[in-house]
């Protein structure tokens, strides 16, 4: 299995690289906070505008969790390869600026 992380210091201190080596986990390398190359940052945004668009708001933390994991089955799998085939021009036009801010 291969977790993709933020390199967030949360996720790379000893204590979970342990975690994740003592469970045969490999991990991406990956740069920190690289949110517009990360596909599933665009799934959650994508996830956090279904809901919030649904008739009937979450009014509670159990209804979002309810809310959430029911748009979580209804992305189809075109959306999901449509966000990694993206990736190669997202990382493009994170290089044109440098890291710094896109339209992603």
């Amino acid at each position: 299995m291969t977790l993709q992380h933020d390199n967030a210091t949360s996720h790379t201190v000893r204590s979970v690289r342990d975690f994740l080596q003592d469970r045969n986990v490999s991990v991406l390398p990956w740069p920190a906070k690289s949110r517009d190359l990360k596909p599933i940052e665009h799934v959650w945004d994508l996830l956090a505008r279904r809901v919030r668009a649904s008739a009937i708001p979450p009014r509670n933390v159990q209804e979002l969790a309810g809310a959430l994991v029911e748009e979580w089955g209804n992305i189809s799998h075109q959306e999901l390869a449509n966000l990694v085939q993206s990736k190669g021009r997202r990382s493009t036009v994170v290089l044109n600026t440098a890291g710094g801010h896109t339209r992603y």
